[in-house]
């Protein structure tokens, strides 16, 4: 068993199948299939099974996956240890879509000027895939929502963000949940911090725990301003994002006090760093300070700790 192996191994199961890893890592089919089933002899299991003409991994193989995650990853930390300690290499960052779109443009074109030997790859999701992504090494850092505590998690705070309550321009004044004329709740998936943070508020009016009498799931921004606007029910979003588009004639916006005060957290695992890394944490840090919505350290929820365009989804 070798860290190549392992490295092809690894790409069979994120490409979901030998065709789509040997176009990935510039092979030939046969070439691929036969380093599989050389693993396999060596470890003397199978890995994989076949399900309709599909790679599914077997229990084996779903517990080889996680060394071979932390083994190539260490391998590259080991590689850079020995380096001059200049930014370079790969970096893996997930992003809320919210964050992504409000917060990354900037601090990431400086990133790309200062380090270009830097390959960062950005992608989308709602903060729990997020986190599940870190703690399964296949992303190095993540930007989401808090609260957050996690034994497992370096947790950086950066931003300040204010959700305000989203309603038809119509619809009566809101000061509290009571108000509402609907209880449908425009929101992103399950995983969402945000969608969590507009069922707690919901469920603070006058009827103890209340939930949503309907939870209408969409996958942009751009969708739900339409559908509040349209009168289809509420939503809660980022003051930051709602500066982005132009929606102060079709909607009115609430805001809900503390209750809205959310912190967006840089995340790591604790045993990852890189110089890349540090880089860019120092950049996102500075952006923050500079745009007066930068959390002090000392607001991390564990003082032991170090402490949002559209794409796929825009769940955060």
């Amino acid at each position: 068993m070798d860290l190549l192996s392992l490295e092809i191994f690894r790409t069979v199961v994120r490409e979901g199948g030998i065709t789509r890893a040997a176009e990935q890592l510039h092979r030939v089919q046969s070439n691929v299939t036969t380093r599989i089933r050389q693993l396999e002899q060596s470890l003397g299991v199978s890995l994989f099974s076949r399900n309709h003409k599909r790679l599914v991994l077997t229990p084996a193989g779903e517990t080889l996956l996680d060394y071979a995650e932390r083994l190539l990853n260490l391998a590259i930390e080991a590689r850079e240890a020995v380096q001059p300690a200049v930014p370079q290499g790969r970096l893996r960052i997930g992003s809320m879509e919210s964050t992504a779109a409000s917060r990354l443009p900037l601090p990431l074109a400086r990133f790309h000027q200062q380090w270009p030997a830097v390959q960062l790859e950005l992608s989308t999701g709602p903060t729990q895939q997020l986190i599940d992504r870190v703690r399964a090494f296949t992303l190095d850092a993540a930007l989401v929502a808090g609260p957050l505590e996690d034994p497992l998690l370096t947790i950086l705070p950066l931003y300040a963000e204010e959700l305000v309550l989203l309603a038809p321009r119509n619809h009566p004044p809101i000061n509290s949940p009571d108000d509402l004329q609907t209880h449908t709740l425009i929101a992103f998936e399950n995983g969402c911090a945000y969608r969590r943070h507009a069922e707690n508020w919901l469920a603070s009016g006058s009827i103890p725990g209340r939930r949503p009498d309907r939870i209408l799931e969409l996958g942009s921004y751009h969708a739900m301003l339409a559908c509040v606007a349209a009168g289809a029910g509420v939503a809660l979003a980022p003051r930051s994002v709602l500066e982005l588009h132009n929606c102060s004639e079709s909607l009115a916006i609430h805001p809900i006090g503390p209750a809205g005060q959310v912190p967006t957290y840089l995340i790591r695992r604790h045993d990852y760093s890189s110089p890349a890394f540090d880089a860019l944490s120092q950049i996102l840090q500075d952006e923050a300070i500079n745009r007066l919505s930068y959390i002090e350290p000392t607001a991390s929820p564990s003082d032991n700790k170090d402490v949002e365009a559209a794409g796929q989804s825009d769940a955060d």
